[in-house]
């Protein structure tokens, strides 16, 4: 049994490098099929990938409420019954709602300069409370994160991303060094280990960015910086709520405690972070879908061609088959022989196809700067559909061949 297979494996290769153009041409659509199923399943992987990292930096746990945009004439009107966001409400928040395990304030400080001795950067620059690096889940590379002490002691302290830290500090010497923050001068104490995140937003909302961010001690920035009148306190409050309760729960009762606390305006947005990953698989699942249509219609029209191909085998070789049935081959042994043929080239056409899913893969990723992400799964599941398609598609040739009269096809001329 195995040395028919090796010979009905060289003679399909021997006829495929005999007719070299039409089999190249047979092949196309399987290549494409494949190419397509392994780009777009290895482009799924790296967004869901991308996704799940984010997710988790902002953490499952955590609920963000972000400050709106307002006009500033609204925004007038609207300061006779809200201040906006402030540290009172994180501690109303903390105090009246036992499911909050933890809370903390940012603010992001209007910058019209931010330099060293050395240079100028173009690095946005936030006020936070001290546990805001550990819900955001940021590190240290170097030197350390400003503690409460430095808070409530108004520290002129930093802890500066790697970019920013790359631009002020070319030298590559930032801990102990001096950067100005508006009037403010700064002594950086940390430097934030760089993410690997490709992508700095989901589903539209902005994340991350640490990288090229500075930070200093929220009191700090209250206690030095200076504030336009209309502004709030805070323009984002992060908490972390346990596990007793579901976030989507968690963001009614926390509206509705601030809109009493804000008169009834609405000027905040509640994210939740597993809403976001929800929404951002519903999306991964409909461009799977249609991914997999346009690839699946590639590997029909690629199963067709095989169908096609064989056929016309079928015609060319009536002799060849009727002197093999009167050698002795059985019915069975004829649709072997064409069946591994038509396998012969799906499975040739699923190897380039893979190798240009590959670089297809690695194309769109430089070039949209889309993040990719390969499992054993997406090449196998793309490697057997190739391979059942050609042989559903070269079971009718076979069949047809192994049906012939071995008289008439000796006869046929």
């Amino acid at each position: 049994m195995n040395n028919t297979l090796i010979i009905n494996l060289r003679h399909a290769v021997a006829e495929m490098l005999h007719h070299k153009l039409r089999t190249l041409l047979t092949l196309l659509g399987m290549v494409f099929g494949v190419g397509a199923v392994i780009a777009m399943l290895s482009i799924g992987e790296g967004a869901q990938a991308e996704a799940t990292r984010l997710i988790e930096k902002m953490g499952l746990r955590n609920l963000v409420i972000e400050e709106k945009q307002i006009d500033p004439e609204t925004l007038k009107e609207m300061r006779s019954d809200s201040l906006g966001l402030n540290m009172n409400d994180i501690r109303a928040l903390q105090n009246s709602l036992p499911f909050i395990s933890q809370s903390c304030g940012e603010k992001t400080i209007k910058t019209w300069s931010l330099f060293s001795q050395h240079a100028n950067s173009d690095g946005a620059v936030k006020a936070l409370s001290p546990n805001c690096f550990g819900m955001s889940n940021l590190q240290v590379d170097a030197g350390r994160l400003f503690g409460e002490e430095d808070n409530q002691s108004y520290a002129q302290v930093a802890v500066i991303g790697s970019e920013v830290a790359a631009e002020l500090f070319p030298d590559g010497t930032a801990l102990g060094q001096r950067i100005k923050v508006n009037h403010l001068w700064l002594e950086v104490i940390g430097v934030l280990k760089k993410d690997a995140l490709s992508k700095n937003e989901i589903q539209g909302i902005k994340l991350g960015a640490e990288h090229n961010q500075v930070f200093l001690p929220i009191e700090t920035a209250f206690k030095r910086l200076k504030w336009e009148m209309l502004e709030s306190q805070l323009d984002t409050i992060r908490v972390t709520i346990d596990e007793t309760i579901r976030p989507q729960v968690a963001s009614v009762a926390i509206d509705r405690l601030l809109k009493r606390r804000h008169g009834n305006i609405d000027d905040y947005n509640i994210i939740v972070p597993a809403n976001l990953l929800n929404q951002q698989n519903q999306t991964q699942q409909i461009f799977t879908i249609v991914m997999s249509s346009i690839a699946g219609i590639s590997l029909l029209v690629g199963g067709i061609g095989i169908m096609n191909i064989m056929l016309a085998t079928v015609l060319e070789r009536t002799k060849e088959i009727g002197l093999l049935r009167a050698l002795g081959a059985r019915k069975v042994d004829i649709k072997n022989q064409f069946l591994i043929e038509s396998a012969t080239i799906a499975a040739v056409g699923a190897v380039i196809g893979i190798v240009m899913g590959v670089v297809l893969s690695f194309l769109i990723q430089s070039f949209a700067d889309w993040p990719v992400a390969w499992s054993l799964f997406s090449i196998v599941l793309a490697v057997g559909v190739c391979l059942l398609t050609g042989v559903v598609f070269g079971y009718y040739p076979a069949k047809q061949a192994a049906e012939l009269d071995p008289i008439r096809a000796l006869q046929k001329n």
